[in-house]
């Protein structure tokens, strides 16, 4: 039941993704015969009521001016700049921007002289914005092609109406594991539970009171600061949005607004403040039925550690790849952004908190895939508090420019001005998606035991996304969308240098060499197409059932190292390849140790029929290895987080406090291995 409440989680979600949005402009491109060898070129945008488009040249910085961009072609020559005009053109004083400008309703006409020497196609592209009294869309970039001299020019070039990414209304990221709940709350939960349907085996196996007290107090208890780890991942995901093609244009534009149409600086200045405050509030508010839906925090980590649940978000992640691909767009529906534009005429702040909503909702082809990667990272542990915590940084960061650039204007002039670099960050983001699909991919297939994306091939299909990332930004490759290029910045350099030795270091892993710098993201060692000598980290002797462990730690007196860990846990992976690696560490663990590896979302692995049981946590049957393990840390250790390391004598006593988490310091880790050697010792005096 949890997992389908889960996945109507996802659907509402993804279900939301695939509607149109408003559509106010409308291209044809067609070349007219003039005499002898010349010939024009006419670009055409009809607007729809009440929008209207600008002239070539605007002053200031917002709006964007129109822009018209014609490829290299041999076979061409332009004769003299682009003329414009169309039925309906004024000069106004735009509030805005504060200056007179000429505009185009209903339609503006773009033409171009040529003189041709032979038949050709012209390509090339044009970059328009169009706004109405009170708003403005960001400015849209539509390509074409157009067919010149022949039969072809005969019959003018079919209309194509273009898209938009969205519509702007306004008047002018798995994390270290901690606990999932408060110590305190769980254990009331849990002594609650009845236990009295469970069979004797169960009640015994349940028994957290033999764990309750360590022997000695010595060790190290991690606590990581998973709630920051999110904010940050969600402050970077609303920091990557503003250099989206949707967002950053209008920063100046509304900024500029809110202080020019005040009484004074100052009210316009708080204003742009609300107006940044009301983003992240929207983003808040958006967050908050993920807290209401009774989703246990063990049903979101079962949710995240779900076969179908990965598959699904791979594709997903390839959706939202093709489609900052430039394919086509992601938006909502057009109804819902037309009635919240009507609603930002009201004044005061009402009417500025419906301005910010209307540019979260028309934002959302850029945006939708970025918070689609936030929520796909935000499963498993203290899931519902990070959605939260993710989606509200999310929106603070988005916000913020929008207060900052308000009382510090004179630093609008040093944003870098609108352009195809937006269109690059869209690409890059493209091959991030398409690299992070990799992960969900491999998390379905390690919990599926399908054995087909090991190690090496997860690797090799790292290495020619990067290699086609690196092609694309010095330029070698390019999408249909895109005129050749002509400069490279040293920023894009730059990038281009760093992906660069990313390939290059997953190359150096295909032979089987380790990449302790990818451990976490990519599959085990001992997942391999080479042949490893056991399926235990770093070809350790493990056991997988803990009854057998205790079992042969009694046979051979060791202490038992219980590792509470997951295929898909990012966090044990980097342990087990950097920590457990360690001369020392490793040593202690091969030799001073029976190691038991319980794997908490092993749910392909069925339980024998008369060993299912009912959870004593949330009542529903227990049919799977993974359930029991992870019913036995919940109820035993209080945390269903992973790695957490316990140490426990053969007769079953704690020997100090678990570990839990990540830790780079392999001598901490070391320091409690000895700890609890030092604590078995004490037991055995006895």
């Amino acid at each position: 039941m949890n997992q389908i409440k889960a996945l109507i989680v996802l659907l509402l979600f993804s279900t939301v993704t695939y509607a149109q949005v408003i559509i106010p402009r409308h291209w044809s491109f067609r070349a007219q015969h003039v005499k002898d060898d010349q010939y024009d070129l006419i670009l055409t945008m009809d607007i729809d009521h009440p929008w209207h488009g600008y002239s070539q040249k605007v002053d200031g910085d917002a709006p964007l001016p129109t822009s018209i961009e014609f490829d290299k072609n041999a076979d061409i020559e332009l004769i003299g700049a682009t003329a414009e005009g169309g039925p309906n053109v004024h000069v106004i004083d735009d509030a805005l921007n504060g200056g007179k400008m000429k505009i185009f309703e209903d339609r503006a006409i773009f033409t171009q002289r040529i003189k041709l020497k032979k038949a050709t196609v012209v390509t090339g592209a044009v970059t328009a914005q169009v706004c109405d009294d009170k708003s403005c869309l960001p400015p849209e970039t539509k390509t074409f092609k157009i067919a010149v001299g022949g039969a072809a020019t005969k019959a003018d070039t079919a209309k194509t109406k273009s898209g938009v990414s969205s519509a702007f209304s306004g008047s002018s990221d798995d994390s270290n594991a901690g606990d999932v709940e408060n110590a305190a709350k769980k254990d009331s939960a849990i002594t609650a539970a009845s236990t009295s349907g469970l069979s004797s085996y169960y009640q015994n196996f349940f028994d957290k009171s033999k764990f309750a007290q360590p022997v000695s107090d010595c060790g190290t208890k991690e606590e990581p600061l998973t709630t920051w780890l999110v904010f940050l991942f969600g402050l970077g995901g609303g920091l990557a949005a503003l250099l989206t093609p949707c967002v950053f244009p209008m920063i100046p534009l509304t900024v500029s607004f809110f202080i020019k149409r005040g009484e004074n600086k100052n009210s316009g200045r708080w204003e742009s403040v609300f107006y940044g405050f009301s983003i992240m509030l929207i983003f808040f508010l958006l967050s908050l039925p993920f807290l209401f839906l009774n989703l246990s925090s063990n049903a979101l980590n079962e949710l995240s550690t779900n076969m179908w649940y990965n598959l699904a978000f791979f594709v997903v992640f390839i959706v939202f790849a093709v489609s900052f691909f430039g394919y086509y767009e992601i938006t909502l529906p057009s109804s819902l952004a037309t009635k919240v534009d009507s609603a930002s005429n009201a004044g005061g702040m009402i009417g500025i908190f419906f301005m910010a909503l209307t540019l979260v909702i028309v934002s959302f082809s850029c945006t939708g895939p970025l918070i689609g990667t936030l929520l796909a990272s935000l499963g498993g542990a203290n899931g519902k508090l990070n959605l939260v915590v993710g989606m509200t940084s999310f929106g603070f960061a988005m916000g913020l420019p929008f207060t900052l650039f308000a009382f510090f204007p004179d630093l609008l002039k040093k944003l870098p001005r609108s352009g195809g670099w937006m269109d690059t960050v869209k690409k890059f983001f493209g091959f991030a998606e398409l690299i992070l699909a990799m992960k969900f991919l491999s998390n379905a297939d390690l919990v599926g035991h399908w054995g087909v994306v090991k190690k090496e091939i997860f690797l090799a299909v790292w290495v020619v996304l990067g290699a086609a990332l690196f092609l694309y930004l010095i330029g070698i490759i390019k999408f249909k969308s895109e005129a050749p290029m002509t400069s490279r910045s040293p920023i894009r350099m730059t990038i281009a240098a760093l992906i660069f030795l990313f390939t290059a270091y997953c190359a150096y892993g295909l032979s089987g060499r380790e990449v302790r710098l990818l451990s976490g993201f990519i599959p085990p060692d001992y997942y391999s197409i080479f042949p490893k000598k056991s399926d235990c980290p770093d070809d350790l002797s493990c056991f997988h059932d803990y009854d057998e462990a205790v079992a042969y730690a009694r046979k051979s007196n060791k202490p038992i190292f219980i590792d509470f860990t997951g295929y898909n846990c990012a966090n044990c992976r980097k342990m087990e390849e950097t920590i457990w690696t360690d001369a020392e560490v490793y040593r202690r663990l091969s030799q001073k140790y029976v190691i038991v590896s319980l794997y908490v979302d092993d749910y392909r692995r069925k339980l024998p029929a008369d060993m299912a049981y009912t959870s004593p946590i949330t009542g529903d049957e227990r049919t799977t290895y993974g359930d029991k393990w992870s019913d036995f840390q919940a109820v035993c250790f209080n945390t269903n987080t992973q790695p957490q390391y316990v140490l426990i004598s053969p007769d079953e006593k704690r020997l100090n406090n678990s570990w839990k988490g990540y830790d780079a310091d392999p001598k901490k880790f070391k320091d409690f291995l000895d700890c609890g050697l030092a604590a078995y010792a004490t037991v055995q005096a006895k």
